[in-house]
């Protein structure tokens, strides 16, 4: 894991959802362990789409439902722009 994309990361949940760094682990799952509803997470998406310079597909972020789930993606998209990750797949 790149560690300037993990901390920026982790920065903007902490800040979006109002949480400690502490509390945000990789393991950490937004719904269950931050409290993150769904408008919580399409705030995420958008605000890391604006960061990174990236575009998320709804499909796509269904699929992230954990820190590191958001920072693994976000490292395959920077690296494969363009393309869209089918989880399994990648097209």
């Amino acid at each position: 894991m790149d560690s300037s994309i993990s901390a920026k990361v982790k920065e903007i949940i902490t800040e979006k959802l109002c949480v400690t760094s502490a509390e945000v682990s990789e393991f950490a799952s937004f719904q269950n362990d931050l409290g993150a509803d769904s408008l919580d997470m399409v705030e995420l998406i958008i605000d890391f789409e604006k960061e990174f310079d990236i575009n998320i597909e709804d499909e796509e972020a269904a699929e992230v439902n954990t820190v590191g789930d958001a920072i693994n993606f976000i490292e395959w998209k920077l690296r494969n722009p363009g393309k869209t990750k089918r989880f399994g797949l990648n097209l």
